[in-house]
C-alpha cells in the first residue's frame, strides 16, 4: 500500500495550489479527475483522509492537516478501489474495496475491508474472500458480505458491521456484529428478523430497528414494499409498521446519543415526510415536510451528539430547513452558509470534539471547495478545489426552471446558460439522464453541461416522471412509459424553452447516457422535426438484447425490474424498443458504447447501427470503446469521445464559432 515515488508527486502537484487559469477551457480540462471525490478529517484533526479519483482506480490519500503533506497513499492491487472509508481512532482508517464498472454505474463491491494506521503501518486484512491458509481462515467472509454501522466514536478499536447472507435466490438474511479493526475477530450481536432487511442502531449502539423490504407481489405488479420492526431488550423482534397494511411506508434512518430516533415516512404516493419516532407505540411524529420534493440530505450536529439539525430539499436549486435552529451547530451552518453567498454549503466531517470542521462548498459554477473551519479561533481556512483547473467565473450558469406537461404534470429541470449569453435563442443540447427509475438531474457544478456552455451551447436537463427525489408515484409512472410519458417530458420540456425564447426551435440535439442514450433515439422516432441530431451513448435500443444479455436480466429481482418496466409481452416489448423505428430516424446520428458493458451491452449499439444502416440512414460514426463499460473512465477515452461529440454537434447545430472554441 506504499505509493511510488512517482504516483507521490503527481499527487503533490495535484494537491498544490495554483493560479486561476486565463485561457479557454479545454475538452481535457472538463474530463480530467477532480483532486478528490469524499474526504474525512480524523477524530483529533491530525490528518485529512481523501479519495482520490485515478479513473479505473480510486486510492485513499492522507495528509497531514497542518500543512497537506502527503503522509501515506493506499493503493490497492489488481486495479481495486478504495470505496468507502472511515476513521476508528485517530491514527487508524478501514476502508473496502470496489471495483468500478463504468462510470453510470455505482461501483461493485468485492467483500473485502482492510485497516491501516494514518502512517501506513499496520495494515491488516480484516475481511477477505476465497480461499486461504488456516492462519487466515477467521478473517474470510463465508459468503457474507459486510456494510459498517457505526465507527463507535467512544471506542478505538471496535466498529459495528452488518453482514448480509444468501439463503435462497431471492433472499438474504443480515447479521450484526462487533468486529476488532487490529485483528478482524468478530462477535454476533443480533439477526434481523427475516430477510431483505437493513439494521439501524440504538443510541447505545445495540441492533434496534429492522427496515424489510420486498418487491415480490404479482397482484402490486412487483411493487416494493416495506415493513419495520423493532427489537427488545430480550432480543426479541416485534413488527410496527406495513406498508401492506396500510399503505404507508416507514423507514428509520438513525438515532441521536438522546435517544431520539429519526424516520421517513409517506404515503406509497407523495414525498416523505421526515420526523421522529416512539419505538414504543410506532407512533410517527412529523418535523418537515415538503409538497414537492423528497428529503436528499441532513446537516447533523458536530458535538457527538448525532442530532439532525436540518433536512435537503431539491425541486430545483438545494434548500435547507433546519429543524432544530436553536442548537449551537444549526446557528454555526446558518452563518458558515451565509458567508459562502450562492453556494451550498454542508459540513463535511469533524473532529471528534467538534472543534475543526471539514465545510464543502460548491455551486452550479464552482465545482467544489474544502476549507477547514476552527470554531474557537473563528477562521475557516483554505484547503483545495476539487479541480483547481477549472475557471468557475467563465462558467455558465445553471437556471431551475419548471413547466406543466401535457397531461397537466409539473415537470422540474434545469437550464444551463453560456456565460456571457442573454439567453436567448440559443442552439441547444437536450441532456437526458439515466435511469430512469431513480437517478436524477441535480443543480450544481456538472461537467457536460458546462463543457457544452464553453462552446456556446444551451444544455436542458429534465427530471422526467421517474425520476427520483419527488415522491414515490412520481417515480412509479415510468413503469410502462418508457416510451410515451417520458418522451412526451422530454419533448414538452424542449417546446417549453423554445416558447420562453431560450432555445432556437432550428438548432436542437438530444444526448444522452444509458436511459439517455436510449432517449436520444426515442424522443426523435416521437417527434421527427424537434430535433436535429442524435448522440446516443452506452443506450439500451432493443428490449430483447437487455433481457437476455445485460447483467440486470441475470437475477429474479432484476429480471422483474425489466419486465414491469417494459411490459411482459412482446408487442410491448417492441414498441418500446428504439430499433423498432429505425426506418423513421432520418436525423444524423451519433453512437458510442464501452466494449466490456455489462448493463447495456455493445450489442444494442451494433444492432441498432446496423438496423440504421439497412433503412438508409448509417450512423455518421461509432465508438465500441475497448477496456471501457457502462461509462468511461480513462481521460483519453473521454476527450475523444466528447471531441468527436462537439465536433458533431457543431456540424448540425453550431454552437460558438470555432475560432473561440479552444480545443
Amino acid at each position: 500500500m506504499k505509493p511510488t515515488t512517482a504516483v507521490a508527486c503527481l499527487l503533490s502537484i495535484a494537491f498544490a495550489l495554483y493560479a486561476t487559469v486565463a485561457h479557454a477551457q479545454s475538452i481535457a480540462d472538463f474530463v480530467k479527475h477532480p483532486t478528490y471525490s469524499s474526504v474525512r478529517i480524523s477524530p483529533d484533526g491530525k490528518f485529512l483522509a481523501l479519495r482520490v479519483d485515478r479513473g479505473e482506480q480510486d486510492v485513499l490519500t492522507v495528509l497531514r492537516t497542518d500543512d497537506l503533506k502527503i503522509v501515506n497513499i493506499n493503493q490497492l492491487p489488481d486495479k481495486k478501489s478504495v470505496g468507502t472509508f472511515y476513521w476508528t481512532s485517530p491514527d487508524r482508517l478501514m476502508f473496502n474495496a470496489v471495483r468500478k464498472i463504468g462510470s453510470f454505474e455505482r461501483p461493485m463491491g468485492t467483500g473485502e475491508w482492510f485497516a491501516v494506521n494514518a502512517d501506513g503501518t499496520q495494515p491488516r486484512t480484516l475481511i477477505e474472500h476465497g480461499t486461504h491458509s488456516v492462519t487466515t481462515r477467521a478473517k474470510q467472509s463465508g459468503g457474507q458480505f459486510f456494510s459498517l454501522l457505526d465507527t463507535l466514536p467512544d471506542d478505538d478499536v471496535n466498529v459495528v458491521m452488518a453482514a448480509r447472507y444468501r439463503r435462497s435466490n431471492t433472499g438474504a438474511g443480515t447479521e450484526v456484529v462487533l468486529m476488532d479493526t487490529l485483528s478482524g475477530r468478530r462477535k454476533s450481536l443480533g439477526r434481523a428478523p427475516k430477510d431483505d432487511c437493513e439494521i439501524v442502531l440504538s443510541h447505545d449502539k445495540e441492533p434496534a430497528f429492522a427496515v424489510c423490504y420486498s418487491d415480490e407481489d404479482d397482484e402490486a405488479g412487483y411493487d416494493t414494499h416495506n415493513e419495520v420492526y423493532v427489537r427488545s431488550t430480550d432480543g426479541k423482534w416485534s413488527r410496527i409498521s406495513s406498508s401492506k397494511s396500510d399503505g404507508s411506508r416507514l423507514r428509520v434512518i438513525g438515532s441521536a446519543r438522546n435517544g431520539d430516533i429519526y424516520a421517513l415516512r409517506d404515503d406509497g404516493k407523495a414525498p416523505a415526510g421526515f420526523g421522529t419516532l416512539d419505538a414504543s407505540t410506532g407512533q410517527f411524529t412529523e418535523l418537515f415536510k415538503d409538497a414537492v420534493s423528497d428529503v436528499s440530505g441532513y446537516v447533523a450536529s458536530v458535538d457527538g451528539s448525532e442530532r439532525i439539525l436540518g433536512v435537503v430539499t431539491e425541486a430545483g436549486e438545494p434548500e435547507v430547513s433546519l429543524v432544530e435552529s436553536k442548537h449551537p451547530d444549526a446557528q454555526l451552518y446558518t452563518s458558515l452558509a451565509a458567508a459562502f453567498p450562492g453556494q451550498f454549503v454542508n459540513f463535511s466531517s469533524a473532529t471528534r470534539d467538534g472543534q475543526l470542521i471539514v465545510v464543502s462548498t460548491y455551486s452550479d459554477r464552482n465545482p467544489g471547495e474544502l476549507y477547514l473551519y476552527d470554531r474557537k479561533a473563528n477562521k475557516a481556512r483554505f484547503l483545495m478545489k476539487s479541480r483547481p483547473w477549472i475557471d468557475a467565473n467563465k462558467m455558465g450558469t445553471m437556471q431551475a426552471i419548471s413547466f406543466t406537461a401535457r397531461d397537466g404534470r409539473k415537470i422540474h429541470g434545469y437550464l444551463t446558460i453560456p456565460r456571457g449569453s442573454d439567453g436567448k435563442n440559443l442552439p441547444l443540447i437536450v441532456n437526458v439522464h439515466g435511469g430512469p427509475m431513480g437517478p436524477r438531474d441535480n443543480w450544481g457544478y456538472d461537467t457536460e453541461p458546462q463543457m457544452f456552455a464553453s462552446r456556446g451551447y444551451a444544455t436542458l436537463q429534465i427530471n422526467y416522471r421517474g425520476s427520483g427525489g419527488f415522491g414515490k408515484a412520481f417515480q412509479d409512472q415510468a413503469y410502462g412509459q418508457w416510451a410515451q410519458g417520458i418522451m412526451n417530458d422530454i419533448i414538452d420540456g424542449t417546446r417549453h424553452v423554445i416558447a420562453q425564447g431560450q432555445a432556437d426551435k432550428e438548432r436542437i440535439c438530444i444526448y444522452g447516457g444509458s436511459f439517455g442514450g436510449y432517449a436520444s433515439l426515442m424522443a426523435p422516432a416521437r417527434d421527427a422535426e424537434l430535433f436535429k441530431c442524435a448522440f446516443g451513448y452506452v443506450g439500451l435500443y432493443d428490449a430483447q438484447i437487455q433481457l437476455t444479455k445485460s447483467d440486470t436480466s441475470q437475477s429474479e429481482s432484476g429480471l422483474r425490474y425489466l419486465l414491469r418496466a417494459f411490459g411482459r409481452t412482446r408487442a410491448e416489448q417492441d414498441a418500446m424498443s428504439p430499433i423498432s423505428y429505425a426506418g423513421q430516424l432520418k436525423l444524423p446520428i451519433y453512437l458510442a458504447a464501452g466494449a466490456r458493458d455489462a448493463r447495456c451491452p455493445p450489442e444494442h449499439t451494433e444492432a441498432i447501427a446496423k438496423a440504421l444502416t439497412a433503412a438508409g440512414n448509417a450512423p455518421e460514426g461509432m465508438i465500441i470503446q475497448s477496456g471501457e463499460a457502462h461509462g468511461f473512465y480513462k481521460e483519453e477515452n473521454n476527450e475523444r469521445l466528447y471531441t468527436e461529440m462537439l465536433s458533431f454537434f457543431d456540424r448540425h447545430i453550431g454552437g460558438k464559432p470555432k475560432a473561440q472554441a479552444s480545443r
